[in-house]
């Protein structure tokens, strides 16, 4: 008989983490995976954002990320990029 480690049924039993989003352009409302957002983290709450590609109507969607949505999207595998200022 086979282990199975820990660590695969973790993995085995995860699901896809999805994030619901809507698009101020067409106002429709879907799902996204984690690997269609992207997270901007700056140095200040206007430099902190999400951003995606609204599946309906392909328009680029640019939305304010507070420290919640920081923590969610990071959470759930979202790409992040950390802004660096300049002095």
């Amino acid at each position: 008989m086979r282990e199975m480690s820990a660590m695969h049924g973790f993995a085995a039993s995860m699901a896809p983490v999805l994030f619901k989003a809507a698009c101020p352009d067409c106002r429709s409302r879907f799902e996204l995976s984690a690997s269609s957002l992207r997270l901007a983290i700056g140095a200040s709450r206007r430099t902190t954002f999400y951003s995606f590609t609204c599946p309906e109507c392909g328009s680029s969607v640019r939305k304010p990320a507070g420290e919640r949505i920081v923590e969610l999207l990071t959470g759930g595998g979202v790409r992040t990029l950390r802004l660096h200022t300049t002095v």
